[in-house]
């Protein structure tokens, strides 16, 4: 067999092997898409991580005053740490939706560590989140991400069946009307010239 058929058949037969899906309770590993703050999904699997709980996408806080969608903050913040690294999760269990709850890590850093660290997700005791109580404790007492103002606690407001208000349209952008300047059809070049000083 040639060098270049061995190859091939080496790059083909890895990426069989990375692309397949993961056994339940097994490692994964692959590039992942971050469907919301505490869930991603690796080769199509969805994978809820372990012991942390963010807030819901449509959820919002408050901060100086001001509401914001901390739920999609949460979520651009990891889409955004995470980037194209590669990530890796030992699955623990299945959740009542079917997802695969696991531990994860990116560039040898716990996810859900970092997640809590920066109080774009909380400590979810109910679920071994103990784990993570002394990063919540560091990202409450430097008012870090949700920590830096007031939220409903991510559990809370999913049990509340809160919906997030309805944005009403904005209103249509003023636009100040267009004004035409006709010059005298008299004027002469030097008079131009004369009006523009």
């Amino acid at each position: 067999m040639s060098t270049i058929s061995q190859l091939i058949g080496v790059a083909v037969f890895g990426a069989a092997i990375t692309l397949a899906p993961p056994a339940m309770g097994g490692d994964m590993a692959g590039t992942a898409s971050v469907i919301d703050g505490d869930t991603l999904e690796i080769h199509g699997v969805r994978v809820r991580l372990h012991g942390i709980d963010a807030p819901e996408s449509r959820q919002t806080c408050e901060r100086d005053g001001k509401e914001y969608r901390c739920g999609q903050r949460a979520a651009l913040a990891l889409s955004d740490w995470i980037g194209r690294r590669p990530v890796t999760c030992e699955a623990k269990n299945k959740d009542r939706y079917g997802r695969t709850v696991a531990s994860c890590s990116v560039g040898g850093q716990d996810i859900g560590g970092w997640l809590v660290s920066q109080g774009h997700a909380v400590a979810y005791r109910r679920y071994g989140g103990a784990i993570y109580d002394k990063q919540e404790a560091g990202a409450k007492a430097g008012k870090r991400g949700v920590w830096a103002g007031t939220f409903q606690q991510p559990q809370e407001y999913r049990q509340s069946g809160a919906k997030p208000p309805v944005a009403s349209p904005s209103p249509a952008p003023v636009v100040a009307p267009a004004r035409y300047y006709v010059a005298p059809a008299t004027m002469t070049a030097s008079a131009d010239a004369d009006a523009s000083r």
